[in-house]
């Protein structure tokens, strides 16, 4: 740079002022001849100094040119694409040796790595970005999965503020679906028992669970059991305290179930204890030697053989029941006609009946029924609703055994003119082991004759058991079965 200077500006310069020196002496000293001579000399060195000072006026305006292009360039290119264009932008000053040069080469050199940040840069945004349309799917996606669960899920953070609550919790509590964000009072659980294990819970410091079984009043008024299982966890933000999430899973169907088999354990085992008492009274006599002459003994043996066949009856019964409710009963089923079943039904129960002085009658279908069963347990079926009607029915009344086809079904039913049933018998009567109170002793039974009706009937024919009864006018108990000419 220096030397270009000394170049351009000292030598032409001294020039010049040497040829004025020279001219402006020239009078004094004798030299250069007359005035118009001196005065060529003086334009001469007046021309000899201001040329070059005119030729770098011109090209330090073409530099300045050059260089506001150049900052234009830059100003005006994508920040992304800043490196291509400093790179252009220094091919527009055109003198490699100009003094802008240097400084849009080192703008060049700022300017790249500039956009190289500026790439890193975008390629982070872009990751991030993808890393938020996950993380917006996931949390969708989990969303769907919460409100399309049929199980109450909500949770609460430590200033009792709802910060999660699906549908179905939305249901049971009676939640406005705009209430997450909001304050949740105690009452609004339902359950006394559960805004204080929840209290309880939160005393832990550390993240804990526990279940418990209870029973909460829904927003339509109606109670049920629920197994309500309560979580902490550490709030978001590292805040004091911990949001409890709880999780309801209905199980009144269980405790519905529980409470039968508990029920169905007591009246089996009360069943079992009436003939068992009574064989064990009568032995004692016989080992006593209370029974003097062979005719007593003949009473005794013969009251120990019926409440044998009487705790045997309830122990069958209670095997085929538990068979078909396990679903290891051996089924066979074929197409059969449905008189055939009925009428031979019909011949086994007559006897006692008649003996009873009830009198039987028969009514089938002179058409053919047909249906796809299997014959032993229908027959079964048909033998047990035929004895619970002449056991109920007083002497001098009447049991009438009727088939008819109902297109696409076939329909039996006995009707008998007995004692008849309340409307909260009729809801109750299949129930295992249920007896009517005022008709106990009216005849012996196990309570599970009717129940097992019903599970061979619906549960392993698909069909129908129902009954119409009036107190005091007797019962019609109903079977409707699947055609097997309609299945075929």
């Amino acid at each position: 740079m220096a030397n270009q200077f000394n170049t351009v500006w000292v030598w032409p310069a001294l020039a010049g002022a040497v040829a004025a020196v020279l001219a402006g002496l020239a009078p004094y000293v004798g030299l250069l001849g007359p005035w118009p001579v001196r005065f060529g000399w003086l334009s001469l060195g007046i021309l000899a100094a201001g040329g070059p000072l005119w030729n770098r006026w011109r090209r330090t305006v073409r530099e300045q040119r050059s260089a506001r292009r150049c900052l234009e360039r830059l100003c005006q290119a994508d920040p992304r694409a800043w490196a291509t264009a400093s790179a252009a932008a220094t091919d527009l000053i055109d003198d490699a040796n100009s003094p802008w040069r240097e400084t849009v080469e080192r703008l060049q050199q700022v300017f790249a790595e500039w956009s190289a940040q500026w790439g890193e840069a975008e390629h982070a945004r872009a990751a991030l970005e993808i890393r938020a349309r996950r993380a917006a799917d996931q949390a969708e996606r989990a969303r769907a999965i919460l409100d399309s669960l049929p199980e109450p899920v909500l949770a609460i953070d430590p200033y009792d503020t709802l910060v999660l609550a699906n549908p179905s919790a939305e249901r049971l509590l009676g939640l406005d679906p705009q209430a997450v964000g909001r304050r949740v009072a105690a009452q609004s659980l339902r359950s006394h028992r559960l805004a204080a294990a929840i209290d309880e819970l939160r005393r832990y410091r550390s993240p804990t669970s526990r279940s418990e079984e209870l029973e909460i009043e829904s927003a339509d008024g109606s109670l049920r059991w629920y197994d309500v299982t309560t979580a902490t966890m550490s709030a978001e933000g590292g805040a004091d305290g911990q949001n409890t999430v709880l999780f309801f899973r209905d199980i009144s169907a269980q405790k519905v179930n529980r409470r039968q088999n508990a029920e169905f354990v007591s009246a089996a085992s009360h069943e079992m204890k009436t003939p068992l008492a009574g064989i064990k009274a009568y032995v004692e006599l016989l080992a006593d030697g209370d029974a003097e002459d062979e005719a007593t003994r003949e009473e005794f043996l013969s009251v120990i053989n019926g409440q044998a066949d009487r705790l045997q009856r309830l122990i069958d019964n209670l095997l085929n029941i538990a068979r078909i409710e396990a679903g290891v009963v051996k089924v066979s089923k074929q197409g059969q006609p449905l008189n055939d079943i009925l009428a031979e039904a019909f011949r086994i129960v007559q006897p006692a009946a008649e003996a009873k002085q009830v009198q039987f009658v028969q009514d089938l279908s002179p058409l053919y029924l047909g249906v796809l069963v299997d014959r032993d347990m229908l027959l079964q079926a048909a033998i047990n609703l035929l004895s619970n009607a002449a056991k109920y029915t007083p002497p001098g009344g009447r049991v009438t055994l009727r088939s008819r086809l109902l297109d696409p079904e076939v329909l039996f039913e006995v009707e008998d003119t007995g004692v008849g049933l309340s409307p909260d018998d009729c809801q109750r009567v299949f129930d295992k082991f249920y007896r009517v109170e005022k008709d106990k002793q009216m005849a012996s039974g196990t309570g599970l004759g009717l129940p097992l009706a019903k599970y061979i009937v619906e549960d392993v024919h698909n069909g129908q058991l129902s009954v119409e009864s009036r107190l005091g006018a007797g019962s019609t108990f109903k079977v409707r079965l699947p055609s097997s000419v309609q299945m075929g």
